[in-house]
């Protein structure tokens, strides 16, 4: 049994996939619960971690991906995390990364609105390609290229760490380790117009394959995406015939619950989508499949920032005229109590499991097809 975790962070990212063969992997990571504030109900990221890495008796993981360098995405990292290229880094009890994974923008990225700790996150993304080591590079943009030749180094060098868009990544596989990931984004023509690093159209989107007993589960992890990088993607997806590359049994929805992840338009009380992320949202989703929102509650009056009650509406909607199931991360299984979003990943496909209380022992919710169910609603 494979394990997907989504942690209450507000609005921030961090989610663990705990692999059936012990393989951990991380997707962003943001402590940004303040420990002076009682008050405050984000979880304790580093703690939840630790904990559970004590359990499996580790003390590393073997990815840790940085969808991009934006804070809500690395947030408390440098304090976590052991780093090679600087000894202020390292020892103590820093937890180890096996490999890192980084869209390319987050190497050649030159923007004055970096965080200190994201220049730290990036020293680390370039000091692991230069060594040739413990790094996977997303995209082979022209500028990376330079990058690299102002390092004394080629991108031919390089390019057994790089994995571009409609590639799988290696080292994972449905008969080895229970599952693939296929990448959807970035796409180098994108990142090659302008000169100006968007970082939520640069972010690193996948699509993870489960395979248990024959049966696969499919997770989009979907970073902060537009709407108008979905559109590319699904031209892109269809241009192939590929269709299946976007099918889903669990969708983490990109950037809180921003309704310019669905349009370009809010909407007075519902978002409308683009045809590409209707197509998406409402013919690729699988019988009973998941949205996972990472964000605060959602409000009941507008706000400028996510999460928007507009794209909520949408997503509730969608999710209950399917039959699947809408997540808030902070109102995880209630707004005064949030919890991990824990859900497994069997010959069942993804269940979201509950948590045990004194008065009982731990119970199942199956969000998606129980086995022999038709793969998708017409």
């Amino acid at each position: 049994m494979h394990t997907v975790t989504v942690f209450p962070l507000g609005n921030a990212d961090c989610c663990r996939l705990d692999l059936a063969g012990g393989q951990k992997i991380l997707v962003d990571y943001a402590n940004t619960r303040n420990a002076d504030d009682p008050s405050d109900r984000r979880v304790d990221l580093e703690k939840e971690l630790r904990a559970d890495l004590k359990a499996a008796k580790r003390d590393s993981f073997d990815v840790v991906a940085f969808t991009h360098l934006d804070t809500d995405h690395f947030c408390g990292s440098s304090e976590f995390f052991e780093l090679r290229h600087a000894a202020k880094y390292q020892g103590k009890d820093r937890i180890k990364i096996t490999e890192m994974w980084v869209p390319a923008a987050a190497i050649y990225e030159d923007r004055s609105d970096l965080a200190e700790e994201g220049r730290v996150i990036q020293a680390e993304a370039r000091h692991r390609l230069k060594q040739g080591e413990g790094i996977r590079v997303f995209s082979r943009p022209a500028k990376l290229e330079a990058w690299l030749n102002a390092q004394g180094l080629t991108l031919q060098s390089r390019m057994h760490l790089i994995t571009d868009a409609g590639q799988l990544v290696p080292g994972f596989s449905r008969s080895e380790q229970g599952v693939e990931f296929f990448v959807h984004s970035p796409f180098a023509s994108r990142q090659d117009d302008g000169t100006f690093v968007d970082r939520n159209t640069c972010s690193l989107v996948m699509q993870a394959v489960f395979e248990v007993l024959g049966r696969e589960t499919k997770v989009i992890l979907a970073a902060d995406t537009t709407h108008d990088v979905w559109t590319e993607i699904v031209r892109i997806t269809k241009f192939h015939k590929r269709p299946e590359r976007l099918e889903w049994d669990v969708f983490k929805l990109p950037h809180h619950c921003s309704y310019l992840s669905l349009g370009p338009e809010k909407g007075k009380e519902k978002t409308q989508p683009v045809d590409a992320v209707r197509w998406i949202m409402e013919e690729q989703d699988q019988l009973g499949a998941t949205l996972v929102s990472t964000s605060d509650p959602i409000p009941t009056e507008d706000t400028d920032l996510p999460p928007h009650r507009q794209a909520a509406k949408y997503y509730r909607d969608n999710r209950g005229a399917r039959g699947g199931t809408f997540v808030v991360t902070m109102e995880h299984p209630k707004v005064s109590a949030p919890e991990p979003l824990v859900i497994t990943i069997d010959h069942r496909k993804a269940t979201i499991r509950k948590r045990a209380t004194a008065a009982s022992v731990a119970v199942t919710s199956v969000v998606a097809p129980r086995a022999g169910a038709g793969r998708r609603r017409s």
